[in-house]
């Protein structure tokens, strides 16, 4: 009798504290369950413009302002507000000339210069990016920038033209000379290479810096050194519209 009495409680007690630790163990896994799955959620996709990097979205899409693709860029958390679609009213004049390195460059005739000093201290200037040994997209970019050249002085328009190779270890001056002479490039119009480490720092600080050469962006940055307006535009737009760019750019 007595030990039925002391057994009841004891398998009473047992039972209770086997619940209690079913009912902990649930609990724990849900929480590291909902935890993971957080931490798969905090690393997002981000597209931007290559032209226009304000522009961002989370999905793939076409550049409100310039109608490009937009590209895979990088990850951000949700945090950096991503979800957002591009905002077409965006400001992209966020650049600035103090961003510019006076990096030490070599032009198409093997000259030595400073690339801030110059090529863009006190003018109106455009640039792109471009290598020699590109067939697809750079010969294009050259052809309009050759329209864009010969526009400009029939509008009596003061600009220069600058051309930096993504590709300065293989675009020696001879090899951007010859690239030069095939698009009828004129004075005004520089042809940039030097040292990679030289070229790299220009690159990065325009924005444009890229791994692999193929993947440089089509954009042209435009801007006005003495009213310190920049802007950026589609490489391929007309050469009348990169033009009237330049000229809004220098009257601001």
């Amino acid at each position: 009798m007595s030990t039925r009495l002391l057994t009841r409680p004891l398998v009473k007690h047992l039972a209770l504290l086997l619940i209690a630790t079913c009912v902990f163990a649930a609990t724990n896994a849900t929480a590291q369950t909902r935890q993971a799955g957080s931490s798969k959620t905090q690393a997002k996709t981000v597209y931007s413009c290559p032209m226009h990097p304000d522009v961002k979205s989370s999905k793939k899409g076409r550049c409100p302002k310039c109608g490009m693709d937009l590209r895979r860029t990088k990850v951000e958390t949700p945090a950096a507000n991503t979800d957002t679609q591009p905002d077409p009213t965006a400001t992209t004049n966020s650049f600035s000339s103090s961003k510019i390195p006076n990096a030490r460059v070599v032009d198409q005739n093997g000259k030595q210069l400073n690339f801030y000093t110059d090529l863009i201290k006190g003018k109106s200037v455009a640039i792109n990016f471009v290598f020699t040994t590109c067939t697809a997209i750079c010969p294009p970019l050259a052809a309009t920038f050759r329209k864009v050249q010969q526009e400009a002085r029939a509008r009596g328009l003061n600009v220069q033209l600058i051309s930096v190779s993504v590709d300065p270890t293989v675009d020696t001056p001879e090899r951007l000379q010859e690239f030069a002479k095939k698009f009828k490039a004129e004075t005004g119009w520089t042809f940039v290479t030097g040292d990679k480490a030289e070229i790299d720092s220009v690159l990065q600080a325009l924005g444009v810096a890229v791994v692999n050469k193929n993947d440089h962006t089509p954009m042209v940055l435009i801007g006005s050194d003495v009213n310190d307006h920049w802007t950026r535009t589609y490489g391929l737009s007309s050469p009348a519209t990169i033009v009237d760019r330049i000229e809004a750019s220098a009257k601001k």
